[in-house]
């Protein structure tokens, strides 16, 4: 199965605060083939998981690099489907691959209602639509937010005082409403840019 991490921008609604152990006996890799399966049935493609890291934590092909470790347990499988875009999140479990595990079962249990014939258009996934990203206002944006913001839409690559500007003018593209952007990714891409300026020149 073929995804990308990206770090979590905003956590949809509020975290879980009393996290359960999974009593999932499954391996984790057994985890992985039963999500690519039902992937497969959505006709996925451009998976992304997004998890609680920085984006330096993550390489510039997609993976977490070695060592990384995320701030919670939360993950959040967002991909393009036959349905649309779709986009689950689940920090019920203390353990990331519990969670994992959680969304691939609640795919599988989705999948079982096409079954009996009652849907006809997918209607069971319409409460999973993807919501577009959350607008950060130009109050307080982290300077990890502001990182992530440049490294999503800049193109996955490494920023420095050096090429942030070059960076810069990429995301910018990127999320141009007249190049099939919107003007609040707009917006945000440059909140982020004047974020790291103003850290960065202290």
């Amino acid at each position: 199965m073929e995804c990308t991490y990206r770090p979590i921008v905003a956590w949809p609604g509020k975290q879980t605060t009393s996290r359960k152990r999974g009593a999932f006996k499954a391996g984790y890799t057994d985890t992985l083939r039963l999500l690519d399966r039902e992937l497969r049935h959505l006709g996925a493609r451009s998976v992304v998981f997004q998890v609680a890291m920085d984006a330096s934590d993550i390489r510039l092909d997609g993976q977490p690099r070695a060592g990384a470790r995320a701030r919670h347990p939360g993950v959040i499988v967002s991909f393009e489907s036959k349905h649309g875009p779709l986009s689950y999140p689940c920090d019920t479990f203390s353990s990331w691959e519990d969670n994992v595990r959680a969304i691939a079962l609640a795919l599988e249990h989705l999948r079982t209602v096409d079954r009996y014939g009652v849907t006809k258009t997918g209607e069971q996934y319409r409460g999973w639509s993807k919501l577009p990203p959350p607008i950060v206002t130009p109050a307080p944006m982290s300077e990890d937010i502001a990182y992530g913001t440049l490294f999503e839409f800049g193109g996955g690559e490494e920023i420095t005082k050096e090429n942030l500007d070059q960076i810069y003018r990429r995301a910018a593209m990127a999320t141009h409403p007249d190049r099939g952007g919107s003007a609040e990714k707009f917006k945000l891409v440059a909140r982020a840019k004047e974020v790291l300026e103003g850290i960065w020149k202290q």
